[in-house]
């Protein structure tokens, strides 16, 4: 069984700060994790992929957040963060980490339950 907990979320001021954490922790080996990413979703409206970097650490945005956010990985710790920096009101979401795992015998992709981020003005 595999748990992903996500934590760092909170209330922060529009230009500051957050970094969220995810690990993924029981049977899975890191090797067979092809990427992990960042989701999020605000009210009224669609859940898109925010950030993502893969096994080999190669990286992508959404425009809307490049030059802002960092996705970074721990890939022996089954871990990824994501480093929100001037951070604005429309940065107000769930955020859900996401992770690919591909193996010869198995397919599976992880989702966290989410966590808040609120942006105040």
């Amino acid at each position: 069984q595999v748990r992903v907990v996500e934590s760092g979320g909170g209330l922060v001021q529009s230009g500051g700060s957050l970094r969220l954490s995810c690990v993924l922790s029981g049977s899975v080996s890191h090797e067979s994790i092809k990427y992990m990413a960042w989701y999020r979703q605000a009210p009224e409206k669609g859940r898109e992929l925010v950030a993502i970097i893969s096994s080999d650490n190669s990286t992508q945005y959404i425009d809307s957040v490049k030059g802002r956010f960092t996705i970074s990985r721990e890939i022996t710790k089954n871990t990824v963060y994501l480093q929100m920096d001037s951070l604005i009101p429309d940065d107000t979401a769930v955020y859900v980490c996401n992770a690919r795992e591909e193996s010869p015998n198995k397919r599976f992709t992880f989702w966290g339950q989410g966590i808040q981020v609120t942006v105040s003005s």
